[in-house]
């Protein structure tokens, strides 16, 4: 699910997980959860070039330079080499566009709010500042 750009500065987000499916799903649920428009930025990264799991540095950067438009890029992981790839990444320096950031989040609570944040047109800020209070969400 990626946004086909429509001019508009907004934030955009990317799922880094393991597995396509479930970056795939929990992008549609947060978008639908969000009643995000056609062309919110939000895109999953998942599993490897070969249909497999694990992590593809290629798979994020060309989601993240597909869902930039102009306001930050918020990338949220799910387990220990996605991190290290999103900071690999990071570290790169050109590799990810100005303004992307890894966010300390819990993936499925954290996409949530991210994209709904991202929806109202908030700025990299609030939806890092939004995705990361998600731990704090309480079931009981």
């Amino acid at each position: 699910m990626s946004g086909a750009g429509t001019g508009e500065r907004r934030v955009g987000v990317v799922l880094v997980s393991h597995s396509a499916a479930v970056a795939e799903s929990v992008a549609a649920l947060a978008a639908g959860l969000a009643g995000a428009p056609a062309d919110l930025p939000v895109a999953a990264a998942g599993g490897t070039a070969d249909g497999g799991v694990g992590t593809s540095a290629e798979r994020v950067a060309e989601a993240a330079r597909g869902v930039d438009r102009g306001a930050g890029v918020a990338l949220l992981t799910d387990l220990g080499s996605a991190v290290l790839t999103v900071k690999t990444l990071l570290a790169e320096g050109d590799e990810l566009p100005p303004g992307a950031r890894l966010v300390d989040a819990p993936f499925l609570e954290g996409a949530v709010a991210a994209v709904v944040t991202a929806s109202t047109g908030a700025g990299l800020e609030a939806v890092v500042e939004a995705a990361e209070a998600a731990y704090g969400y309480r079931k009981v």
